[in-house]
């Protein structure tokens, strides 16, 4: 099966049935084990993106949240956001079928904080100079829920099973 061209023709339905231009389609052993296109409109959601959805239906489907062994198509280059959920869930490769460049002439969501062109720059600043308001409240209390999950744990900071480099 073209994995690539399931992912097109997610995207291409997601599209006809009112909903935004995106879908995630993740492989393993070369069956999918998980689909989805995004569901932001559909939903209201705007965690429902394509990637999220389709991860969360494969950990599931497998019993992990470690996708060592699989390959995840998605129709355009990740967000910040499902980039970083990307990174959490470690697939073996990611495959992207189109560039923020290549789609911009057709499609934009520029949002009240970022703009696609500034949105992964954004991130690389110190949280105080984000655009997005943010304000650090320290509570000891916050930090004693980590002493004690370091505490059930055996005393590891990491959690166990986790893949690393």
């Amino acid at each position: 099966m073209d994995f690539a061209q399931r992912t097109i023709d997610l995207a291409r339905a997601n599209v006809a049935e009112g909903g935004r231009p995106f879908a995630t389609v993740i492989v393993r052993n070369g069956e999918i084990v998980a689909e989805s296109g995004n569901q932001v409109a559909q939903s209201g959601d705007p965690t429902a993106h394509a990637e999220i959805l389709a991860i969360r239906d494969a950990c599931t489907e497998l019993g992990t949240e470690h996708l060592t062994d699989c390959t995840i198509y998605v129709l355009a280059h990740p967000c910040p956001m499902c980039l970083g959920s990307l990174y959490y869930c470690s697939p073996a490769e990611v495959v992207f079928l189109t560039t923020r460049e290549e789609y911009e002439p057709h499609y934009v969501d520029d949002r009240k904080y970022f703009e696609l062109g500034t949105f992964y720059e954004e991130f690389a600043k110190p949280w105080q100079d984000r655009r997005l308001p943010m304000r650090h409240d320290a509570r000891e209390a916050a930090v004693d829920v980590y002493r004690d999950w370091q505490s059930r744990n055996g005393g590891r900071r990491r959690v166990p099973g986790t893949p690393r480099a």
